[in-house]
């Protein structure tokens, strides 16, 4: 009797540890989230804050006032949040895996027979959740809100070129131009850019629509532009006239680097139309790495957080148990900067020696994981 009963007391305290997993999980989840949020909400409102002050410098130009600034800077948030996640990330994990630590409940938790490696597990499962978000922010939100905003700015400008709502805008004194899209293309070593479903506006100095002119196709070709197919209303005092033209040049200033720029910008695009456009220009043989450099580091950005934040794990093992928030503050800071450094470099080279930028943004994370399970063995010998 005795024997079983040790027996089902033994039964009894294994049952209730494989119930421990569960718990541990969802109170290191809880310590991680909150850390990592604050964190986030620091560098987000600090980096916010600075931004509206370098737009209170550009109120009075053109027609921007406070707020255009104020709307443009809000716009800007998702994609800075995207950007400083990382981060935030490895700041906050460090800080509450730290807090964990000195209060040794890590130790009470590892005494319990939970290893590193699992422990590992419970910090990376909110994480992952985390990433997550960012990653469908980084798809829809970031780059809806960045074209937006670069739109509003537009106005400090006298001749404004804008991607907003209906495409691609752009002034040149009483002329508007509206174009559905737009692509740079080249041919026997002639490049120009290309805009389709064009529309021209033209306004009197008193304000008075004069004109609107559908264009198929405009070209600019050797400091003008080509309209092809135009079909042109004039508005007089009295009357309305259409005329058809097949071709002819309008003399134009509009710069087409800036256009193209705003037809082509990398970080307006999602995933999908980037790969669309690294394979035409691939194709047509113009430079893609630009768009390589973006569209890669969109795939490997969820990789990158986890792996950070994995290799940072092993400092809350021991080395944070006795510093403070300052220590734990400065190991964050330490790997944050130390990993962007280590990637942007290894991005630069690759635009400089043309080598695949998987590679580029893969050694990086390659290297911290590394360091992270040798610190682990280490720990562990």
């Amino acid at each position: 009797m005795a024997v079983c009963a040790r027996r089902a007391g033994c039964k009894g305290v294994v049952a209730s540890m494989t119930l421990w997993p569960k718990l541990f999980d969802r109170y290191i989840a809880r310590t991680v989230i909150a850390t990592v949020l604050a964190t986030w909400g620091v560098l987000l409102g600090l980096d916010v804050v600075l931004a509206f002050a370098g737009e209170i410098g550009d109120l009075g130009k053109g027609g921007y006032t406070i707020n255009h600034a104020i709307a443009a800077t809000a716009l800007t948030i998702p994609w800075r949040a995207y950007n400083l996640f990382p981060t935030a990330a490895v700041i906050g994990a460090l800080l509450g895996l730290g807090q964990l630590a000195a209060s040794s409940e890590l130790t009470a938790l590892r005494a319990l027979g939970l290893s590193r490696r699992r422990l590992s597990v419970s910090v990376a499962l909110p994480l992952v959740l985390l990433t997550l978000l960012m990653v469908a922010n980084g798809e829809a939100l970031a780059p809806w809100g960045e074209a937006r905003a670069q739109a509003l700015k537009s106005v400090r400008n006298t001749n404004m070129v804008v991607a907003q709502y209906s495409g691609l805008w752009a002034r040149e004194g009483d002329m508007f131009l509206n174009a559905r899209s737009g692509e740079q293309k080249q041919r026997d070593g002639d490049k120009w850019l290309e805009l389709r479903g064009v529309r021209l506006f033209q306004f009197s100095d008193d304000g008075r629509l004069q004109s609107i002119a559908n264009v198929a196709l405009a070209e600019h070709r050797h400091g003008g532009w080509i309209l092809r197919g135009v079909e042109r209303t004039t508005f007089s005092a009295k009357s309305v006239s259409r005329s058809k033209v097949a071709e002819e040049r309008w003399d134009s200033s509009l710069d087409e680097a800036a256009l193209a720029a705003n037809v082509t910008d990398p970080h307006n695009m999602r995933s999908g139309e980037l790969g669309k456009s690294i394979d035409y220009r691939k194709r047509n043989g113009l430079e893609a790495g630009e768009f390589e450099q973006v569209y890669w580091g969109r795939w490997f950005y969820p990789f990158n957080v986890l792996a950070l934040c994995l290799a940072a794990i092993p400092f809350a093992f021991g080395t944070l148990r006795s510093g403070g928030y300052g220590k734990r503050l400065f190991m964050g800071i330490v790997f944050a900067l130390g990993f962007w450094v280590l990637q942007r470099a290894f991005t630069q080279m690759a635009g400089i020696f043309h080598f695949d930028y998987r590679i580029a943004y893969a050694m990086p994370p390659a290297i911290m994981l590394a360091i992270s399970m040798w610190l682990f063995k280490r720990k562990s010998g």
